[in-house]
Formats: structure tokens, sequence, C-alpha cells
């Protein structure tokens, strides 16, 4: 059990999530540890010893604090044998990249729950203000990598017939855009992705509703 990858989590937060799927998807064991974003924990100095940008999620392997979701899946595509997280080919893992960026960079941070938060803070609008900024950004972003996907054809996942490190990234912010109530039915290609994820346990087995709130 000492050499188990400790993964901390939280059971609704994309980055976490995303970990969890490659992990899934890579057959890698690992043991689950809750940091409640609700109650800050991740400021706590006890994490912060671990993570000092206090976020997540962490991994906890072969000796190491990894951090960044993205990173931590290419570190464990590198050293999991026979992975197929990222293409051989540079073409196919510029591919990759980019698509997993076009989330994690580029609709993650903007949509993140503290951001939207801090506006409606700003804004004095409450919970509204906040769903009405989820609801733009994740939208507009969704759009525009569904017309990111048209230029790769038609395949099952983000690349090819087979989940891939984009997937990890997509399949957690449809869970968002879910929550928060965004229509992407008009989207076919997401759609396919969606429900191509569905029929695979490693992506059920991540599931936040299968995770669960910290039981504090």
């Amino acid at each position: 059990m000492s050499d188990m990858p400790v993964l901390f989590d939280y059971w609704r937060s994309s980055a976490s999530y995303r970990v969890r799927i490659a992990l899934n998807l890579l057959g890698r064991d690992y043991v689950s540890r809750s940091v409640n974003l609700l109650t800050g924990a991740q400021r706590f100095d006890a994490y912060r010893e671990i993570n000092p940008q206090g976020i997540l999620p962490t991994l906890m392997i072969d000796g190491r604090a990894l951090t960044q979701s993205l990173a931590i899946i290419e570190y464990l595509h590198a050293t999991t044998d026979s992975s197929r997280l990222l293409p051989a080919d540079p073409i196919g893992q510029h591919r990759s990249r980019q698509l997993s960026y076009a989330i994690a960079m580029e609709i993650h941070p903007v949509c993140n729950l503290g951001a939207a938060a801090h506006v409606a803070g700003l804004t004095r609008g409450g919970d509204e203000t906040k769903k009405a900024w989820m609801q733009h950004f994740i939208a507009k972003g969704l759009e525009d990598f569904e017309a990111l996907l048209a230029q790769g054809g038609s395949n099952t996942f983000c690349i090819g017939d087979a989940p891939t490190m984009p997937d990890c990234c997509l399949v957690p912010q449809l869970y968002n855009a879910d929550r928060w109530g965004v229509d992407y039915s008009g989207h076919p290609r997401l759609s396919r992705i969606a429900a191509a994820a569905r029929d695979l346990p490693e992506f059920e087995a991540a599931h936040p509703d299968r995770i669960g709130p910290p039981k504090e």
C-alpha cells in the first residue's frame, strides 16, 4: 500500500476528474484523498506543504508530488507501458495537446468557480450573474471546440476511435456544461463523444456522481 499512488482531489474538480479518467484508462490503481474546496482546505498549510499553489489535483507517485493535471497525464502516459493517451507521431501529439489545451487553458480558467464567484461579487449580481457567466463562456468554448473537432474528420472520440488525453479534458467540461444548463445537443461531435464515454467503465468510475462529496 505504501507504493500506491495517492490522488489529492475533489469530486467536482474538473482538473481532478481529468486525472481520474486517465488513471482508469491506464489501469493504474490509486488511493483518493479528498481536499474539500468548499471549506478552503486546499489553502490550509497541511496541503500547501504538498502543493504550494494550493490547487488540485496533486498526485503522489514514484516518490514525488506531481501537480497540474495535463502534466500529470503526460507523466502517466510516459511511465505506463502501452499507453495510448498521446499518439506516437509529432503531429498527432500536437493535435492531442491542441485539443487538450483548448479545454484546460481556454475554457476552464475563465469558467473556474472561483473566477465566476469573484465576478458575481464585484458586480453584486449573485448566483444569477455567476450562472450567466458560466453559460456564456462554456457555450462559446464548446462551440469553438466543435469546430476544432471538425478539422479532424468524424471519429468516435476526439482523436480516432479510442479515448486519449483530449477526451480526459472534454468529458469533465461536458459535465460542467450539464451542471450549468448549457445545451450542446446541436454539436454532433461533442454529443457523440459524450455518448461513447458513458459506455466506458473507466469514465463512469471517474464521474463525480460516483465519487460523491467529502464525508466530513
